[in-house]
């Protein structure tokens, strides 16, 4: 008996494991990836990363956030490429929390899922990349015949 629970265990384990690898190849294969660096390595324009990249000083780091709009990459951000430059090593991307597509190098990229700063992984809803609800309803306005 306990041989036959501690198969039934292992295996309903396994397909969890499973579905959850599914969910996070399926968002892979959507072009969906996560970031596996900490810094301001994600620029406007692709000649921006690789300054950043190739001459990395507190002071260079500091004149590029503020003036070129560089902004920070954080572990286990989902980003959605966009483009890929192979030539330069390059994906443009979106992140949820910034309207406009940005450029980093795709080594700072992962297909598999990184674990974010709260240690879950981030989906492509929870960063407001995929909206949750229907953006074409608009909710009607209260009568003036409620009366």
């Amino acid at each position: 008996m306990k041989l036959a629970i501690s198969v039934l265990t292992a295996v309903s384990l396994g397909l969890i494991f499973t579905a959850r690898a599914d969910q996070y190849s399926d968002l892979a294969a959507q072009g969906y990836r996560w970031v596996t660096i900490n810094g301001p390595y994600a620029c406007g324009e692709e000649e921006d990363v690789h300054r950043i990249t190739t001459h990395h000083t507190d002071a260079n780091e500091l004149h590029m956030v503020e003036d070129v709009q560089c902004y920070y990459l954080v572990p286990g951000t989902i980003a959605q490429v966009i483009k890929e430059d192979p030539a330069r090593g390059m994906s443009e991307v979106h992140l949820g929390s910034i309207i406009t597509p940005l450029w980093t190098y795709t080594t700072f990229l992962s297909k598999h899922p990184v674990r974010d700063t709260h240690g879950v992984f981030e989906t492509a809803e929870s960063a407001g990349l995929i909206p949750t609800t229907d953006p074409t309803f608009v909710p009607g306005l209260p009568s003036d015949n409620a009366n």
